[in-house]
């Protein structure tokens, strides 16, 4: 007799729009059960998709910068496993803004959304995740440090290098973990974050990201990698 494999389950969080919700439409088309999350009154994109795949599709509500919003996501998913945890979260500031004039407030607002908030959703969720899943996050080519010889998008950068740097020590602090722990970049792609001069659509980046992460699965470690599988220098 033919026996099927158990649908995977993926947590996605920040699925209502842009990146996010090609990923969930990705991982849906590929078969999986998805938990998509957006924040309040921003889901009606992610309904439209509950016809279409029928039972697969789970809609939550939150918004990661408020930590009792991720606490109640975290009671109300309390008993589930999921074979994937992937965090994307980000805002852009004016690309004109530098470290000598960007307000405190808006440095903040980057840094809690970008760096902090995804952080404190892995370390909330990180025990859910089954042995042999992955614990992904957005990130950014920006992001990488060795890579910043033009300068520009100073704030944005700073607040994806972060990332990076907390999910390094994140890594760290669970060496002896064996699930896969990926920092994706996505290449610049056109979204209402990325505008209309990027260089990518999101038909050629989030099928190929999607296909990175699935074939990192079972890969223990810390990965920084690109769209395409290619490993970003820190």
């Amino acid at each position: 007799m033919k026996t099927t494999s158990p649908r995977k389950t993926a947590l996605l969080i920040g699925a209502s729009r842009g990146l996010g919700f090609a990923i969930a439409e990705e991982y849906l088309k590929r078969g999986w059960h998805v938990i998509a999350t957006g924040r309040e009154r921003s889901t009606d994109k992610l309904q439209q998709l509950v016809g279409a795949f029928v039972g697969a599709l789970e809609i939550e509500t939150v918004d990661i910068t408020i930590p009792e919003q991720v606490a109640d996501l975290r009671s109300r998913l309390a008993d589930r496993e999921l074979d994937l945890l992937f965090v994307n979260a980000g805002v852009m500031n004016d690309v004109g803004d530098t470290i000598a004039n960007v307000s405190t407030e808006e440095f903040v607002r980057l840094m809690v959304t970008n760096a902090l908030s995804p952080m404190r959703v892995v370390e909330a969720f990180q025990d859910r995740v089954a042995p042999t899943g992955t614990i992904g996050l957005m990130t950014s080519g920006l992001g990488s440090v060795a890579n910043n010889i033009n300068g520009g998008y100073e704030v944005y950068r700073g607040s994806k290098a972060a990332l990076n740097t907390f999910m390094r020590s994140f890594a760290a602090r669970h060496s002896d973990d064996p699930r896969t722990l990926l920092l994706m970049a996505p290449g610049w792609v056109r979204t209402d974050m990325g505008g209309p001069d990027a260089l990518l659509s999101i038909e050629e980046s989030i099928p190929n990201l999607v296909n990175t992460i699935e074939s990192h699965a079972g890969r223990s470690g810390l990965h920084y990698l690109d769209y395409l599988g290619r490993v970003v220098p820190w």
